[in-house]
């Protein structure tokens, strides 16, 4: 037989398409609507979705969704960050640490020592990537160690209180009705988005992501591009360290254990490919809602942590599963 394609059999495979579009376009954002919907249901008289919580869902997702607006960066260009969360515990104890009201320091310098942190061992990570040629896993793996091993290193394992009120406020502190985490997060994404979108630099992780080959023969610094996100995910990360720092008050060297694991869940849930080149950062932001929306969920509704992470899994290999559903 002939395999003639008729004009029946080319609408049906635009709808097809279009539908598999559409699922990798607006999947997650589906599924934030259903998840909200179903624990507003869940919750007992609609506490869920109270003034309250909303706000308590928000200031956690901005903490969360630094490390995965880093992230995504990485991400785009192929690579993986897998020291995010160890970054950020070191960061936030660094800055603990200049921040006790003993030491003297105004909260800004100790703000700035742990973003400096974040800064110097993203500057590692991009420079064993990206120069020294060291795969991304492997190197983000052995920096992950390095800067636990920092952490400890200044602290003996021992906690870090009596944090001056200035430092503390960045964590628990509001504008208005607004607390300054939401800000700072707020502030973030306008200037990642302004990078990713409205720059040459933004178009050239792309094309770095899509295809390093032709983005190295076409002119762009690959090198430097690929040294540059990991820089941005550090900074991030230690930006996230410094909030949940003030926010608990004290430092605690546990503060980022197993982050890195929900970062790459947010990412990868927001539609943005591990193979690198296709991403959006809006998104991502979905992403780190659901996560953030299903925590608190099932933290309302009494569930283990030990199931949270069970459910956890599930969603991040289902959404890894349309992604590829979507692409074939």
């Amino acid at each position: 037989m002939s395999n003639v394609s008729t004009p029946a059999a080319a609408s049906i495979k635009r709808s097809r398409m279009s539908g598999k579009q559409f699922i990798s376009t607006y999947g997650s954002l589906i599924g934030l609507v259903v998840l909200v919907i179903a624990f507003t249901v869940l919750s007992d008289g609609g506490r869920y979705i109270s003034g309250a919580n909303i706000r308590n869902i928000l200031r956690m997702a901005s903490i969360n969704g630094l490390l995965a607006v880093g992230m995504t960066f990485v991400v785009l260009t192929g690579g993986i960050d897998l020291s995010v969360g160890a970054m950020m515990g070191c960061a936030g104890m660094y800055s603990a640490y200049f921040a006790q009201a003993t030491m003297g320091y105004h909260w800004f310098a100790a703000v700035m020592v742990g973003v400096l942190m974040g800064l110097a061992i993203g500057l590692f990570n991009g420079v064993c990537i990206s120069y020294l040629k060291v795969p991304a896993f492997v190197g983000t793996l052995g920096s992950m160690s390095i800067a636990q091993g920092l952490t400890f290193l200044i602290t003996k394992s021992k906690p870090i209180p009596g944090l001056t009120d200035g430092f503390k406020n960045i964590g628990n502190g509001f504008v208005g009705p607004i607390p300054i985490p939401i800000i700072i997060m707020a502030v973030v994404l306008i200037i990642c988005f302004t990078l990713l979108y409205k720059t040459r630099y933004g178009r050239y992780i792309f094309a770095v992501g899509g295809n390093l080959n032709a983005a190295h023969v076409s002119g762009i610094n690959t090198k430097r591009i690929i040294c540059s996100v990991y820089v941005i995910s550090g900074v991030l990360s230690a930006l996230a360290g410094v909030i949940t720092t003030a926010r608990v008050t004290s430092g605690v060297t546990a503060t980022g254990d197993g982050y890195e694991t929900d970062a790459i869940a947010m990412v990868v849930i927001g539609g943005t490919s591990l193979a690198g080149g296709k991403g959006r950062l809006w998104g991502t932001i979905v992403g780190i809602l659901i996560m953030q929306c299903l925590t608190n969920g099932l933290d309302m509704l009494g569930v283990s942590y030990y199931a949270q992470l069970i459910v956890k899994g599930f969603v991040v290999i289902g959404a890894v599963m349309l992604d590829g559903l979507s692409a074939d």
